[in-house]
């Protein structure tokens, strides 16, 4: 027990805390009464669309020598998504092919293009201030209702059990009046619509949210520590959980959400704009629900066997191994009988987020979150290429060894293994994106339409067939 008569549950750290100075409050204040009466204040002006990024030089090029050194290559790609994003329409199909290989660090444009890339920002530039403002008001709603402190709900219901008993002795005067409690309102119900038994099954989420959040990347003092900065940071991914895990009874939370969640609110807590910074717990909870939304059926337990679980999506990266590289799968599944499930479940639910440095996480995010193909194929094609960079020690090992390996995976050129998982996509697909990647050329032009006369007459072929099985059969 911490205070007298309150369990110690209640003093939660969650329910204690100071707010955050960044960031609206998570309670309604109790409104003060002014000495005279309020004036009438003109409604605010319309604001205009933030200006486009600057087109600043790369850090490089300014003289720092600890700032990192980029190729030309990168220098050019970062003047090329700069100039797209100063646009006041932007083409998310050309942000997309120049971000897909990972964006330039310099130019702190990354938290920009995620909200592009996760649709949370339109492509009009002009609708920026009205979804911003509508989205980060609608967050604040979404506080103020799900997060409500215990002691005021306790309170509120003694008011109102005590206005109820001046009433009835108004009435009855000499008689005294037995209150009466509803089932639901009893703190010992077990119904399904009692308040209480979901406060307290809500009380073990808050409490499995708050010991995973502490565990969150301890290597960083963004996230770990004793400092304000990083408990304010904490309390900011507790709040954003449990507002996902109440808005979204069929999933909740599921342990593990907080490390995907972590990249997302560190870029977004990086933002130049300090506007932005003000609000970055709304934005990050939006941009985190749009991005489990293309992995939700991983986390539902209730789908694990069915085709769009996350068996069935293990299985389908062992087929996308067994394609492109079948003496590798069948020494892992068939010789050693390693079963994926013991290395790709953390891969795929976490998003490789602790598989390699936070920084090389952050490119491989780049490329899952722009990749034309969608995140999820584009995942199981990095999970894919993984497997067969260390093909060699996999083919050496048995199975303690390979197990070990893939739980452990070793440090790897990021920008290499994007490489390879570009190359496993299919033949149409890469030629394709290998014609918008490079100038025009006549000879790559006569192959893409080599291929795609290929695919079309494979296509009218296979349509003849099923014709002519359906007309014998009449």
């Amino acid at each position: 027990m911490g205070k007298k008569g309150v369990p110690e549950w209640l003093n939660s750290s969650l329910w204690s805390s100071k707010p955050c100075t960044d960031c609206p409050p998570i309670y309604a204040s109790e409104p003060l009464k002014p000495e005279s009466p309020p004036r009438q204040r003109s409604p605010p002006p319309p604001q205009p669309p933030p200006p486009p990024p600057k087109l600043e030089p790369p850090a490089s090029l300014q003289g720092d020598p600890g700032s990192p050194k980029f190729s030309p290559e990168e220098i050019s790609r970062q003047s090329q998504i700069l100039s797209e994003l100063s646009k006041k329409v932007i083409n998310t199909g050309e942000l997309r092919r120049l971000v897909c290989q990972g964006i330039p660090d310099g130019a702190r444009i990354r938290p920009t293009i995620w909200k592009l890339l996760l649709q949370y920002l339109p492509n009009d530039r002009a609708f920026w201030p009205h979804e911003l403002e509508k989205k980060r008001s609608q967050y604040k709603s979404f506080k103020d209702e799900l997060l409500q402190n215990p002691s005021d709900i306790t309170r509120r219901m003694d008011e109102s059990a005590h206005v109820k008993h001046a009433v009835l002795n108004d009435e009855s005067r000499a008689l005294l009046q037995r209150s009466e409690i509803t089932h639901g309102e009893h703190p010992l119900s077990l119904g399904s619509t009692s308040v209480w038994n979901q406060f307290f099954q809500e009380a073990e989420i808050i409490e499995q949210i708050e010991r995973d959040v502490k565990r969150t990347h301890p290597e960083m003092q963004f996230f770990a520590g004793d400092s304000c900065f990083a408990k304010t940071n904490q309390e900011s991914l507790k709040r954003i959980l449990i507002v996902f895990a109440k808005l979204n009874p069929g999933i909740r939370y599921v342990q593990g959400m907080n490390e995907v969640l972590a990249p997302l609110f560190y870029v977004f807590r990086n933002d130049p704009e300090e506007n932005n910074v003000a609000h970055v717990e709304a934005d990050t909870f939006f941009c985190f629900v749009e991005l489990l939304s293309g992995f939700r059926d991983n986390f539902c337990k209730q789908l694990d066997n069915s085709v769009v679980g996350i068996r069935s999506t293990i299985t389908k990266l062992s087929l996308l191994l067994k394609k492109h590289d079948e003496e590798l799968w069948r020494h892992l599944d068939v010789t050693t009988k390693v079963n994926p499930h013991f290395y790709a479940f953390r891969w795929i639910t976490l998003l490789l987020s602790q598989e390699f440095e936070f920084a090389d996480c952050l490119s491989i995010w780049d490329t899952i979150l722009s990749d034309p193909e969608g995140p999820q194929e584009t995942l199981l094609r990095i999970c894919c290429a993984m497997l067969i960079l260390v093909r060699r020690r996999l083919l050496a090992g048995d199975f303690t060894a390979n197990l070990k390996l893939l739980q452990h995976y070793p440090a790897t050129n990021i920008g290499h293994l994007l490489y390879v998982a570009n190359k496993l996509r299919g033949p149409f697909i890469s030629i394709f994106i290998s014609l918008m990647e490079k100038p025009y050329n006549r000879y790559d032009f006569h192959v893409f339409v080599q291929a795609f006369g290929s695919y079309w007459r494979y296509s009218v072929i296979i349509a003849g067939l099923k014709f002519m099985y359906l007309f014998d059969g009449k």
